[in-house]
């Protein structure tokens, strides 16, 4: 049972930028209301012409080019989404149908937020078991397709797009580089994140999920790192779920990681729930502020109050 390491990741957003100064031509807001609240300035909208899967298969391109790999060497595809319309041909088989991937196992793992982090797992203890030797591990959600543009205490929160990771088994002898997972949830507290109703709508209860996320996670932040055999002043970076600054920062500082660069990429990417770690990760690689080989810890949380870290090693 080898474990597993993550080979190479990339990203992708939809060309359409949409600034605060153009939400508050939408709706009763500001630039100085939605920095101050949730530090946003930006974010990516995809067009009515873009599906979560061409998301995840642009994603998923980037990251088989940067491993020098070919849609041939996949053997399982994970899509992290919520925000799929179809209940079936399912995301991956989308996203496997797109790059030509053949004969791979393919699946959809709904857990909002913590979808990446949960899907990261689930193929590392895949691997580890001998079922796969490659997998196709991605974020896309298109959150835009299920906001209410007339609410301006959701609408100035979201984002789309997509990361991917290619995760390989390690060879033999080689130490792992995916951590063991800590995750759970708390589902008496669902209703507090929904994407629910006809049509689906994005809706939260904030300040609950404020005060859950950064004064319960912490504790299993910590927790997470020292399943990896770490303290969190070993981390080189923190990649957190980017929900809102105000939520990334306190938490960040609260798991201890002094020293460790902190992904704020919320700010000019929004929240764009199961992308959003992926997307924040793979651009602290592209910009060099992370090195092969530095341990991070990635943590996500949200819908469902559903959480899901390990420590990862960069690729």
């Amino acid at each position: 049972m080898n474990g597993s390491r993550i080979a190479a990741i990339g990203h992708y957003q939809p060309a359409e930028v949409l600034t605060n100064e153009d939400l508050a031509g939408m709706v009763d807001t500001s630039d100085e209301w939605i920095r101050s609240r949730v530090g946003i300035r930006t974010r990516h909208i995809a067009g009515p012409d873009e599906p979560v899967d061409e998301l995840a298969a642009n994603a998923a391109a980037k990251a088989l080019a940067t491993a020098g790999l070919t849609p041939a060497d996949i053997d399982l595809v994970l899509v992290a989404t919520s925000t799929a319309v179809d209940r079936s041909p399912n995301t991956a088989a989308r996203v496997a149908a797109r790059l030509g991937v053949p004969q791979a196992a393919t699946m959809d793992v709904n857990v909002v937020c913590a979808g990446f982090t949960h899907a990261l797992a689930t193929a590392d203890h895949t691997l580890r078991a001998g079922a796969a030797r490659r997998a196709l591990v991605i974020g896309a959600d298109k959150m835009s397709a299920v906001t209410d543009w007339t609410d301006r205490t959701t609408c100035v929160l979201v984002g789309d797009g997509a990361g991917a990771a290619v995760v390989e088994t390690c060879p033999d002898g080689a130490e792992p580089g995916i951590g063991p997972v800590l995750w759970g949830s708390v589902p008496e507290m669902g209703h507090a994140v929904r994407i629910e109703g006809q049509p689906a709508r994005f809706a939260q209860e904030g300040q609950a999920v404020y005060r859950w996320a950064t004064t319960r996670l912490p504790p299993l932040a910590r927790q997470t790192c020292e399943r990896a055999g770490l303290v969190p002043e070993d981390l080189a970076a923190v990649v957190l779920h980017q929900a809102n600054l105000r939520i990334i920062e306190p938490l960040a500082q609260r798991i201890g990681a002094t020293g460790a660069v902190v992904a704020r990429d919320v700010t000019d990417s929004g929240n764009t729930s199961a992308a959003s770690i992926p997307l924040a990760l793979s651009k602290l690689v592209e910009q060099g502020r992370i090195r092969t080989g530095d341990p991070v810890l990635l943590f996500g949380f949200g819908g469902n109050l559903s959480y899901a870290g390990q420590v990862v090693r960069c690729p």
